[in-house]
C-alpha cells in the first residue's frame, strides 16, 4: 500500500482531437492550427496569433498579459489521490505536504479509513519540479483549506515545497511514485486513466468523499457558475455541491476582442460555437468533462461580441 497519487482533471474539449474526431469543417482545422498556441502565455503575444490556450495558474499569474484578449473556459484541471481507495480530507493533504503528517498510519488518516490496515511507514511526498498549472491548482486548493499552507507556502505554478522530491511532468511524478514505497504525488486525471493508475477520494466542501471523475469536475464548475465574472477568471477549487470534486480549475482559451481579418473572425467564432454546442457531445469519449450549461451560455454571449 502506501502509494498515493494526485490527479489533475481537464474539462471540455481538445481542439485538435475533437476537430479530427468529428471531421469538423476543414477551414476550422487550418485556421486553428495556424493561430493557436498551447499552454504558454508568452506564446500568444506573437503578432500573427489569434488564439492561445493557457492553464488557470498561468492566466492568474500573468493576469495582465494582454488587455486586448479575453478569456473563455476551455477545460478544467484538478488534483486527487491514488492509494487504493483511501479517503483524504483537505486538512490531511495539507498536513502531508507541509510535513506534519509523516506516517501512513497517522491517526488523522486512520480516522477516515476505518478497517484499513495502514502501515507504520513513512509518507514520501512527490511534487512537480517544473512550473505547472497542475501545481497551481493543487496549491490553490491547499491555500483555501489550510491557513498554515497559505501563510507558509501559498499558491503558484511553482512553490518552495516544505518537503518532498520533484519529478518533471506527469511522467516524472508517476515514475517516482511507482518506484518509491510509501510515495504520494499528483498528475492529470487523463494521464492516470490512460495509464491505469489507481487513486483515492477527497472530501469536498459538502463533506462528501468524492473520487475524481469527469462528472465531479463539471459539478465543481457548475457550483461557481453564478459567481463567475465577465472575464471568466475564477477559482473553482473547494466548490460547493455534494457531487463537486474539490480540486478543479478551468483552463482557458485567450481570444482577441477584435479580429481584423473578417474571414478568420468568422471561422474562429464558428469553431468556438461548435466546441460549445455539438463539440460537447464528444468530449467524454476523449476523457474530458462537459462544461455546465450555465457556463456555455455565458461564453456564447462573450464570443458573439468579438468584433
Amino acid at each position: 500500500m502506501a502509494q498515493a497519487l494526485l490527479v489533475k482533471l481537464r474539462m471540455n474539449v481538445s481542439l485538435y482531437q475533437a476537430a479530427a474526431a468529428l471531421n469538423a469543417n476543414s477551414r476550422w482545422q487550418d485556421v486553428i492550427a495556424d493561430n493557436l498556441a498551447s499552454s504558454s502565455v508568452p506564446g500568444f503575444k506573437k503578432q500573427s496569433l489569434t488564439t492561445a490556450a493557457v492553464q488557470a495558474g498561468l492566466l492568474s499569474v500573468n493576469s495582465s498579459a494582454s488587455p486586448q484578449f479575453f478569456s473563455v473556459p476551455k477545460a478544467t484541471v484538478s488534483t486527487s489521490f491514488i492509494s487504493g481507495e483511501l479517503d483524504f480530507t483537505g486538512d490531511v493533504l495539507a498536513g502531508i505536504y507541509l510535513g506534519t503528517i509523516t506516517k501512513w498510519n497517522d491517526p488523522a488518516i486512520a480516522k477516515f479509513n476505518k478497517g484499513v490496515n495502514l502501515p507504520a511507514t513513512d509518507i514520501v511526498v512527490m511534487h512537480r519540479s517544473d512550473a505547472s498549472g497542475t501545481s497551481y491548482v493543487w496549491t490553490d486548493y491547499l491555500s483555501k483549506i489550510s491557513p498554515e499552507w497559505q501563510s507558509k507556502v501559498g499558491r503558484n505554478t511553482s512553490v518552495n515545497w516544505p518537503v518532498g522530491l520533484g519529478g518533471k511532468g506527469n511522467e516524472g511524478v508517476t515514475g517516482l511514485v511507482k518506484q518509491t514505497p510509501g510515495a504520494i504525488g499528483y498528475v492529470e486525471l487523463i494521464y492516470a486513466v490512460q495509464n491505469q493508475i489507481p487513486y483515492g477520494r477527497v472530501r469536498n466542501a459538502a463533506g462528501v468523499f468524492v473520487k475524481a471523475d469527469l462528472a465531479g469536475v463539471t459539478a465543481a464548475a457548475a457550483g461557481y457558475a453564478k459567481a463567475m465574472p465577465e472575464d471568466f477568471r475564477i477559482s473553482i477549487t473547494n466548490a460547493p455541491g455534494k457531487a463537486a470534486y474539490p480540486i478543479a480549475s478551468f483552463t482557458y482559451l485567450l481570444i482577441p476582442t477584435k479580429i481584423e481579418d473578417a474571414n478568420k473572425k468568422e471561422i474562429i467564432k464558428g469553431f468556438l460555437a461548435w466546441m460549445l454546442n455539438d463539440g460537447q457531445k464528444a468530449v467524454e469519449a476523449l476523457s474530458y468533462a462537459r462544461l455546465p450549461k450555465e457556463v456555455v451560455a455565458k461564453e456564447l454571449k462573450q464570443i458573439s461580441q468579438i468584433q
